[in-house]
């Protein structure tokens, strides 16, 4: 493992929220997707998905794994990382069973 990976999985993982209207998130270790109604981000406590409007990044920092994020935060939330295979594979069970 390089050194920014391990000052990345080092990091501790926290969320600060303020007035709905800005959001601070530590620990992140990559930004999987992101436009102005939702971003996804995988961090050291699990991937976050963050719904809203008018969302945009205001900061972003990859040697500490910081993204400031404001707009208007409707839904935060963790969820369980699947890969792409065991996706596709519950698509294809559902249709064909």
């Amino acid at each position: 493992m390089d050194k920014e990976q391990t000052l990345i999985s080092s990091l501790n993982h926290n969320v600060t929220m303020s007035d709905r209207k800005n959001i601070v998130v530590t620990g992140v270790k990559k930004i999987e997707s992101f436009d102005d109604e939702e971003f996804i981000m995988d961090t050291s406590m699990g991937d976050i998905i963050i719904k809203g409007e008018m969302l945009e990044i205001i900061k972003l920092d990859t040697y500490q794994g910081t993204v400031s994020i404001k707009g208007k935060i409707n839904r935060f939330e963790y969820v369980e990382s699947t890969s792409k295979k065991e996706k596709d594979d519950g698509l294809f069970s559902k249709l064909f069973k």
